[in-house]
This record gives structure tokens, C-alpha cells and sequence, in this order.
């Protein structure tokens, strides 16, 4: 059965924003996608993605959605932060891992996706895969980046822990200041650092006109050891249907 919707019971419908077509959505027509396009690591295409991203001024191309899900519910949670790390095991990002929503879900699921949001290019990254935490040593070295004032707010916040009030974060922060006055080399806490997601799936997606976008997905597969006895991953490319 259908329902006829009034125009009272839809807050949004089919919004066009942005578009040049009015009353149609807006059409991608700023590139194209090509299996011969594509490097043989997803890694490295990712890398290539990110440099034209930033050659051609894409508004902080770290930034990327993390989505963990809790067990047994099921219940996903999703948050908006900064990728700080790429190498060839996979892509990194820090935060708080004993009190936060996304630290939760990762003890009881150690799975997690990103999603990268390009705008000016009409380009989208997906990345699914299992987790694995940086040792405090490997944190430090990305927490000594930060300013001061960041590296204090490591130590102050619980993060998402219900508070009182600003001032009781801000009484917080004060009391680390004291306890690190006077001193410019500050210790990674350890519930905080990285967290490298090491994909099994790189999706790359590419604007095209009337929805028709190039979508191609790296999903890995066994390999062989290398001298080192170490399963090196091997890399199938496949088109997806948009």
C-alpha cells in the first residue's frame, strides 16, 4: 500500500542544494575513475588520493568518519575526527581509549570502517577493516606534535563522561597544569593514543553524472611469506555497480 505524503509530515524532502538544475540534485562532473587508474596497493592509491586532494586545496582531506559497532547489540556509533598516520599496515587516528563511546565499542568489537569525504573533488574513500592499538611509544611520538594546550587536555578529559559543568572541566585542566608545570616534555597518558585500522576492504569512489558514479574496491586475499615469514597481503580490484 502507498501513502500519499503531505507536505506537513516530511521536515526534508529531496533537497537540491548547491544545485545549477533547480528542483533536481546536483550532478558530479568533475572526474572519472579507471581500473588502469588504480595502484596495486590501496595504500598507495589512497596516498595519491590524498596528495591530489591537498594540491588542490581540499579543506582538511584528514578528516574522516570512524564507525565502531558495540556487542552483542549490534547498536552503531559514528564520530567525525582527523586521520594522523598512514603507512602500509593501515591508517591512524588517536583518541581517548578507556572512557570514550568508541573505546566501548572496541572491546567488545574489534571492527571498525572510515569514510573520507572529498567535496571539491566529487570523491569518497571507504575503509573497512580490525583494529589494533599503538604501543605508548609510538604514541609519543605524535603526542610531542601537539600543543601544549592539547596535550593537557589528553590528560584532563574523560571523554564523553558526563560533567557537571564547564568549570569542572576547566578545574580539570588546571590541576594537570600543576602537575606538569615547569615541564616541557609531557607523558602520553596511557589510556590515550593511536589506533591503526588495518583494512581488509579500500573502497574508492568517484562522482560521476546522473548517479552513475566509478566505484572500485581493493579486498584482500592470502598471500605468501616474505624471508621474514611474515603473510604478506595481496590485493583483488573489482568494479562495483554505483
Amino acid at each position: 500500500m502507498l501513502h500519499s505524503a503531505t507536505e506537513s509530515a516530511k521536515k526534508i524532502f529531496a533537497p537540491t542544494s548547491n544545485s545549477e538544475d533547480p528542483g533536481h540534485a546536483t550532478q558530479y562532473n568533475k572526474g572519472a575513475l579507471d581500473r588502469d587508474d588504480l595502484l596495486p596497493s590501496p595504500t598507495d592509491q589512497f596516498h595519491k588520493w590524498f596528495q591530489e586532494a591537498q594540491a588542490n586545496n581540499v579543506y582538511q582531506p584528514e578528516t574522516v568518519t570512524l564507525s565502531t559497532a558495540e556487542l552483542p547489540s549490534g547498536r552503531v556509533s559514528a564520530r567525525t575526527l582527523y586521520m594522523k598516520e598512514l603507512d602500509e599496515r593501515g591508517f591512524v587516528i588517536y583518541s581517548n581509549w578507556d572512557t570514550s563511546r568508541k573505546a566501548s565499542d572496541i572491546r567488545s568489537n574489534p571492527h571498525a570502517a572510515l569514510t573520507f569525504h572529498w567535496r571539491e573533488l566529487e570523491r569518497q574513500v571507504r575503509v573497512e577493516g580490525t583494529v589494533e592499538r599503538l604501543t605508548s611509544e609510538e604514541s609519543q611520538v605524535y603526542y610531542d606534535t601537539r600543543i601544549r594546550g592539547s596535550r593537557i587536555g589528553a590528560w584532563a578529559s574523560q571523554q564523553s563522561s558526563v560533567i557537571e559543568s564547564r568549570e569542572q572541566l576547566e578545574k580539570r585542566v588546571e590541576d594537570v597544569e600543576k602537575k606538569f608545570h615547569g615541564k616541557d616534555k609531557i607523558p602520553v597518558p596511557e589510556f590515550w593514543g593511536g589506533l591503526r585500522i588495518v583494512p581488509d576492504m579500500v573502497e574508492f569512489w568517484q562522482g560521476r553524472p546522473s548517479r552513475l558514479h566509478d566505484r572500485f574496491v581493493y579486498r584482500k586475499v592470502g598471500g605468501e611469506e616474505n624471508a621474514k615469514g611474515i603473510k604478506e597481503a595481496e590485493w583483488k580490484i573489482e568494479r562495483l555497480s554505483p
